[in-house]
């Protein structure tokens, strides 16, 4: 064990989480699919054990073109920063655009989807992304004055600009901070400050639920916010959404502020040789999105990083350069660099990027998509899944689609909601792969490989090929598998899309990530530094691990632990629930009991009835000590932008604790009427919350 104290943000107070969800039956994947798949050798398992770690991981990097081959594979001298491919040379831009030329130059790379239906959709072959690429790195280095290892941070949204401004970054060896577009200025500026950007790359407006947004305005609160953080940013980029025309009223600022489309003519037919890059050195920046505390800065390497995409594309995604893939999430987030830019377009794939939300201007705007370009791999989040099941159950069967395979990534899904995703969106005919991990880990840490192990609804599978869990409770003590015991989940050894640290901040990596568990802080062993993931889990006996979401996301009722999302599960089972959020309440005698917030389904109508259907779902699957002390049906539930419910604003509600800044919801109006059906129309005094209370429901 470590002789260092852990953290707040590493510590339980118990990791014995009370696990009530029944086992599901497995469903098998298809003779035809496994006909078709990247990978249906089963040997795969054994040439990927510990005992051929790390260089196991060379399958992975031949999958990429290098410059120069590297001489280690794995250099644990500065443990636990590990450093992957260490001696070779590459260039992620190279590896995503300019090796594909030969073959595939005139296939597409990136389908874009404007949101308005009757705007034409924009195919970018991979010679045009070539082109565009190459003209504005030309502009970055030659205009902008930026080379490699310099910052820059992008502000922008779900248009083709963002990937063509990240490979034209990678291919000068400018290491990119790409924000979520959804995300306030302020937020921008705590990013900006915290990676020393002197560059700010935005957009003037884009669509987004039928509404034109003023994307500049972002840029001037980041600018001077920045400033007052103490960095200054000397330019701001602003790319066009209809190039000659500006969607933005906010003015530009004379000498700090160029319209990119307005420079690019002086870089016409412009050629930039693509930087040959230690493998370990920095491709991006991605920052956690935590609701309190400073977000972390996680630096994630070109080549391990690039390597393990490319290998999780290919065999757990089953992405094949004839496919046309369609991962819903934004490229704001890790799942979008991997799974939408970084991941599928190293394979020659074609990746569609759609610019709006999911039900504009209805429920069956995915389909009619994925009906249109012919898609056949499918890979969205739960959230996305519940709002397509409650705003449109039936859609799906309208539209004349067939996917081969579909992804679901970013929390646990509810075997109620996998099974609707199943047999109504896959048509009973798609492969799931419902995978496990964060933004920390660059790519899939647990996923069934499709064609080789069965799906399990609301298991997420075993390890995939290299990465070994393990389950510890507290005191480091390896739970049993098949003991029905929840504990902490962590991963044995390192793998190469890991993180290499938190920007400027190695001790709280090392704190955060890797103490609780370390044997030795002075070890170069890989094997005393157990990465501790921060989510509760149990293992079923064959293998399967079920994730129980955040550690702190658990309830301790009268001494029992309930994790949220079984109660929440148990509540989807009603007909009439779409979706379901729980939040513990502060009580004198148990401590903490669960109430539990749901909204209904299209058709249904909120009535006593069907509130007493969710308290007896919950008693008849978990049992009477989960019983929830308030069933609320709401109009809506609190959401990010991205869709993610914010169950720490219902908690703060709940609790009568102060609910916080709402401005930069995607619904920030549903949050008193919540508040009012809660607590009456008159403000309640808002109290201090303890400790639990206060980190319940936080990202990262």
């Amino acid at each position: 064990m470590s002789d260092r104290e852990p953290v707040a943000s590493a510590e339980t107070s118990e990791a014995q989480i009370a696990v009530h969800w029944k086992e599901e039956a497995l469903i098998h994947p298809s003779p035809r699919f496994i006909a078709q798949a990247n990978l249906a050798d089963p040997s795969v398992y054994e040439r990927f054990a510990l005992d051929n770690f790390p260089e196991c991981f060379k399958e992975y990097a031949d999958l990429l073109s290098w410059d120069r081959y590297w001489h280690t594979t794995l250099d644990t001298s500065d443990a636990p920063c590990w450093k992957w491919f260490v001696g070779g040379r590459i260039n992620a831009c190279y590896n995503c655009v300019d090796r594909h030329l030969p073959k595939y130059k005139n296939k597409a790379a990136i389908l874009f989807v404007p949101e308005p239906e009757d705007e034409p959709l924009v195919a970018l072959t991979y010679r045009e992304l070539y082109v565009r690429v190459n003209e504005f790195a030309a502009l970055l280095r030659d205009f902008a004055g930026l080379k490699a290892g310099d910052r820059v941070t992008l502000h922008m949204p779900m248009t083709p600009e963002l990937p063509i401004t990240m490979l034209a970054c990678a291919r000068l060896g400018i290491i990119h901070s790409e924000v979520f577009g959804g995300f306030s200025g302020q937020s921008c500026a705590g990013r900006i400050a915290d990676s020393g950007s002197t560059v700010l790359i935005t957009v003037d407006g884009y669509h987004r639920n039928g509404a034109m947004i003023d994307h500049k305005v972002n840029a001037d609160i980041a600018v001077e916010a920045a400033g007052e953080l103490g960095q200054s940013v000397d330019k701001v980029l602003i790319w066009q959404r209809y190039p000659g025309k500006s969607v933005s009223k906010t003015p530009l600022v004379k000498g700090r502020d160029y319209i990119v489309n307005d420079l690019l003519k002086d870089f016409a037919g412009r050629r930039v040789d693509p930087v040959s890059m230690p493998a370990e050195d920095p491709l991006f920046l991605m920052y956690t999105s935590g609701t309190t505390g400073k977000p972390k800065g996680c630096q994630h390497s070109i080549g391990g990083y690039m390597a393990y995409v490319a290998g999780t594309s290919k065999y757990i995604q089953d992405i094949h350069p004839e496919d046309v893939y369609w991962c819903m999430a934004d490229i704001g987030w890790i799942t979008g660099h991997s799974y939408i830019v970084y991941g599928p377009l190293a394979l020659a794939a074609s990746s569609v990027i759609y610019e709006g939300v999911p039900v504009y201007p209805d429920a069956g705007r995915p389909w009619r998509i994925a009906e249109r370009l012919d898609v056949n791999i499918f890979h969205t989040a739960p959230t996305t899944i519940r709002m397509l099941r409650k705003a449109g159950p039936d859609e799906p069967a309208k539209y004349d689609y067939h996917f081969k395979h579909m992804t679901t990534v970013g929390e646990p899904i509810e075997p109620e909601v996998w099974k609707w995703y199943y047999e109504v969106v896959g048509k009973g005919e798609a492969v799931i792969v419902d995978t496990w991990w964060q933004t920390e880990n660059g790519g899939f840490l647990c996923s069934t490989v499709p064609a080789l192990t069965p799906m399990k609804p609301g298991s997420t599978g075993p390890g995939v090929p290299g990465i070994h869990p393990v389950i510890y409770d507290d005191d480091g003590n390896e739970i049993e598998t098949g003991s029905g015991i929840a504990g902490n989940i962590c991963i044995r050894n390192p793998w190469p899309g890991s993180f290499q640290t938190i920007w400027k901040d190695r001790q709280r990596y090392v704190d955060t990530y890797y103490a609780k568990y370390c044997k030795d802080p002075k070890s170069k062993d890989w094997r005393d530094w157990p990465y501790l993931a921060g989510d509760g889990a149990t293992q079923a006996a064959d293998g399967y691990y079920r994730i129980l979401g955040r550690i702190d996301d658990v309830i301790n009722v009268a001494g029992h632990r309930l994790g949220t999302k079984e109660l929440e599960s148990a509540a989807l089972m009603v007909e009439e629930i779409a979706e379901a959020a729980v939040v513990p309440v502060a009580d004198e005698i148990k401590g903490r009991t669960p109430d539990i917030y749901v909204s209904l389904k299209p058709g249904f109508e909120a009535n006593k009835e069907t509130e007493a259907k969710v308290v007896k779902a919950i008693e008849g699957t978990i049992g009477k000590i989960a019983r929830p002390k308030h069933v609320y049906i709401v109009p809506d539930m609190p959401k990010t932008r991205s869709g993610k419910i914010m169950r720490r604003v219902l908690a703060a509600i709940s609790n009568t604790l102060d609910i916080g800044d709402v401005t930069t919801l995607a619904n920030p109006d549903v949050v008193e009427e919540i508040r009012v059906l809660v607590q009456g129309k008159e403000k309640v005094a808002t109290k201090e919350a303890p400790e639990d209370l206060k980190r319940f429901g936080e990202e990262g």
